[in-house]
């Protein structure tokens, strides 16, 4: 504004002078052209409606804002994908009061891995949620009063699934229900090298349970005192993607050997140790920073499985071990982590509770940051997929082209500066069901992903608009008043131009 002050007295001065010479047209003309470059600089506003406002509506499917100075939205909102192709305005718009619902699960589950289903509502009540298999039979079932609640399910096999999941109000009326789509992969069989300075249960267990699940075992466990248990992988491990070892091993490693294992953990291989047989405390004190003290209370506890405390275990919170779970500590070692599992005698629960051990061993190493190499990683999308409107995908680790046979279309890898490490395409799917792709890069990797019917979920497709038009309305240069929007600078520019033109053809003549 300040200016546009100053240009309106720059004119009024230029015209005195004209007026002074008793040049009154060009004087006008000085006039015209300040107010016009004014109005262009300053920032006016008109109301609301006035100006180039454009209104729409959320079901608006062809929109031009071009010549929108602002834009006045009613309802839900729009896609993520409509708001893209438009620039960006000034937005006067207010998110409806009426509930919505927001779901969170996995789109790919490694098999052995619990399925959860989460379902959000912006109104919290009694309800219930129902997971249904594909022949409609429950096979998941909560109740709450709050505004989330989730179910879980084991998948038996791995498979491509859709299942549906219903929800119910406190009188059992359906309140909403949709596809739950998600596929079951087989899991990349681990590598994995133990070693253990005495026989133990829970090591027979644990190597148990990594050989059921088809896991590659380097297997060392010393007997006695010149009699050793060796256990060799079927083919040679190429890169570990686990250590296991026991505290007496670790204890009775010499100061390189130490050393040299903590090397393996620092290039990035997690380190998980049994610490049921823990004896020397200044090892771990001088080793790894690890301050044990003797545990008065070992009997069983804990939910679901009640686990007994090992003799020794971690006393302080001042270090840089952090609790990752009932007496489960873990540390960051460079590019790896380490874990002491400060349980014994889980191996009870090889044999009563076989499915809920799998599980929290699934835990550990999710603690340990175990990771199975994937050549390829597809995102999951940022809204659901609908027939005919535009779909991005992205995936990490591609290059070259996809090809969707369904589509008939091959198209090139881009990378978009929104998202780091990622290649994304944009396909128009034309119907519902699983859309089938396959990258066509050093190493041919299928995906697929769902497109829903547009019928699907309603009260999820309006949160996610709604989250879309909220992000939307934070691309806007500058925020705009309620009541008013900005003032079209264009017939001003016309206008400044002519008034120029016409003082130069007078001086001219």
């Amino acid at each position: 504004m300040i200016a546009a002050g100053l240009i309106f007295l720059m004119g009024i001065g230029s015209a005195a002078v004209y007026l002074w010479r008793r040049q009154w047209i060009d004087a006008l003309l000085i006039l015209v052209a300040a107010a016009a470059l004014g109005v262009m600089v300053g920032d006016f506003r008109l109301p609301a409606g006035v100006g180039g406002t454009l209104s729409i509506d959320s079901d608006a499917e062809a929109i031009d804002l071009n010549e929108a100075a602002a834009v006045r939205l009613s309802g839900d909102g729009l896609s993520a994908a409509q708001w893209r192709d438009l620039p960006a305005r000034p937005l006067l718009w207010e998110a409806p009061a009426s509930e919505v619902l927001h779901l969170d699960f996995p789109r790919e589950l490694t098999l052995g891995r619990m399925f959860a289903l989460t379902v959000r509502r912006s109104q919290a009540s009694s309800w219930r949620l129902q997971l249904l298999a594909e022949n409609k039979q429950v096979i998941a079932d909560v109740a709450g009063d709050g505004a989330a609640l989730t179910v879980h399910w084991l998948p038996p096999v791995a498979e491509t699934l859709v299942l549906s999941a219903r929800m119910l109000d406190a009188s059992g009326k359906v309140m909403a229900q949709g596809p739950v789509p998600f596929s079951v992969s087989a899991p990349v069989p681990l590598q994995v090298v133990g070693r253990f300075g005495a026989p133990s249960f829970d090591a027979r267990a644990l190597n148990e349970l990594l050989v059921n699940s088809h896991a590659a075992l380097d297997w060392q466990v010393v007997l006695g005192k010149t009699v050793t248990r060796s256990e060799n992988a079927r083919a040679a491990l190429t890169q570990p993607n686990l250590l296991v070892a026991d505290a007496a091993h670790v204890e009775r490693l010499g100061d390189a050997a130490r050393t040299a294992l903590l090397a393996q953990v620092a290039a990035g291989t997690p380190l998980v140790i049994l610490a049921a047989n823990a004896e020397d405390k200044q090892v771990w004190s001088r080793a790894l920073q690890l301050e044990l003290r003797e545990q008065a209370e070992a009997r069983p506890s804990g939910v679901p499985l009640a686990l007994a405390s090992a003799p020794l275990n971690h006393s302080t919170a001042l270090s840089p071990w952090r609790a990752a779970g009932d007496r489960i500590w873990t540390r960051p070692w460079e590019k790896g982590r380490i874990v002491w599992l400060g349980v014994a005698d889980w191996h009870r629960y090889a044999i009563s509770e076989p499915q809920a051990l799998a599980l929290w061993w699934q835990g550990v190493l999710d603690h340990a940051g175990v990771e199975r190499a994937q050549d390829v990683a597809w995102l999951d999308p940022q809204e659901m997929p609908l027939p005919g409107r535009r779909l991005e995908v992205c995936a990490l680790g591609v290059q070259g082209n996809v090809t969707f046979p369904e589509l008939k279309q091959t198209l090139a890898w881009q990378r978009r500066p929104d998202k780091a490490d990622a290649s994304c395409v944009a396909v128009w799917p034309r119907k519902a069901g699983w859309l089938a792709m396959e990258t066509q890069g050093a190493t041919s990797v299928a995906g697929k992903l769902y497109v829903y019917e547009k019928a699907d979920w309603p009260l999820w497709q309006k949160a996610q608009r709604r989250e879309a038009t909220a992000r939307y309305a934070t691309r806007t240069p500058a925020a705009v008043a309620a009541g008013t929007a900005p003032l079209p600078a264009w017939p001003f520019a016309l206008l400044f131009a002519a008034a120029l033109l016409l003082l130069w053809w007078r001086e001219r003549r």
